[in-house]
This record gives C-alpha cells, sequence and structure tokens, in this order.
C-alpha cells in the first residue's frame, strides 16, 4: 500500500512536469514572438504535448490505478 510519502514523491514528480511544460509553453511562445525558426517553435510545442501525456500517465500509474492486491476477488 502507498504511503503518504510516497505519494508525497509522486506529487513532487507531478509538480516538476507541469513546471517543465509551463516553461516549455512560455518559451515557444516567445519564440513565436519573435520570429525564432519554425524547428525550434515545433520542438517545444511537440515537448509541450509529451509532458502534458507524461503528466497524464504517471497520474493514472499512481492515483487511479488498482494495487495489484485488490485485483483478486475474495472469496
Amino acid at each position: 500500500m502507498a504511503s503518504e510519502a510516497h505519494l508525497g514523491e509522486v506529487e513532487k514528480v507531478l509538480l516538476y512536469i507541469s513546471e517543465a511544460r509551463e516553461r516549455a509553453a512560455r518559451a515557444r511562445k516567445d519564440l513565436e514572438h519573435c520570429g525564432a525558426p519554425e524547428h525550434l517553435v515545433s520542438a517545444l510545442r511537440a515537448t509541450e504535448f509529451q509532458l502534458a501525456e507524461d503528466h497524464r500517465q504517471l497520474m493514472q500509474g499512481t492515483f487511479f490505478a488498482v494495487p495489484s492486491s485488490q485485483d483478486q476477488l475474495a472469496v
């Protein structure tokens, strides 16, 4: 069973992922505004998307996952 400390560590990682996604979004917007080459803007856009997916997968794999000990039906 996951303890509060375990879940706290997961929350820290989720926060870091969220902050990185926000930073990538700001950087993309700044580069778009400055007229940076499209490959840089595109790479940051892809990074934003991937970080959002990583966040979703970590949430689903931790907070919304069913521990294997609960997979079996009690008889």
